[in-house]
């Protein structure tokens, strides 16, 4: 049975989670380490290139994942398809949530709007299917 990393901002949810070990099949799921989950949420908007940055990414994945492991990947859209590339190259396979969105408006006593957006976890997705 494979491993499901996280490479993400957030927390899975309880719905994730038991998704996560039905659909794909995983038999555990690995936080990041704290300096992954730290660089991953300060990728920086200057340099024209981050494949250096993500150095320490590309390191924890060929140090904790094998051939057939799942990896979580959500964020910076250019970190994340360096991720991706990467993961796909090393043999670990790169998934993403998808989600549905409800929205709720609400008129304020001043006259505006409130918009209210809920998303709830649908499934789990590989890229590029």
């Amino acid at each position: 049975m494979a491993d499901l990393f996280l490479l993400f901002n957030h927390s899975l949810t309880a719905t994730q989670a038991e998704h996560a070990i039905q659909e794909p099949g995983v038999h555990k799921i690995h936080e990041p380490p704290s300096n992954i989950s730290r660089l991953w949420a300060n990728i920086p908007p200057e340099p024209a290139s981050i494949n250096d940055f993500l150095t320490p990414v590309y390191k924890w994945i060929d140090s904790n994942m094998a051939e057939g492991d799942f990896i979580l990947v959500q964020g910076d859209f250019g970190a994340c398809y360096l991720v991706v590339q990467y993961a796909r190259a090393h043999g670990v396979i790169p998934v993403y949530s998808t989600t549905e969105r409800q929205a709720v408006e609400k008129l304020l006593d001043n006259g505006s709007v409130q918009l209210t957006h809920t998303f709830q976890h649908v499934r789990f997705r590989q890229y590029g299917q």
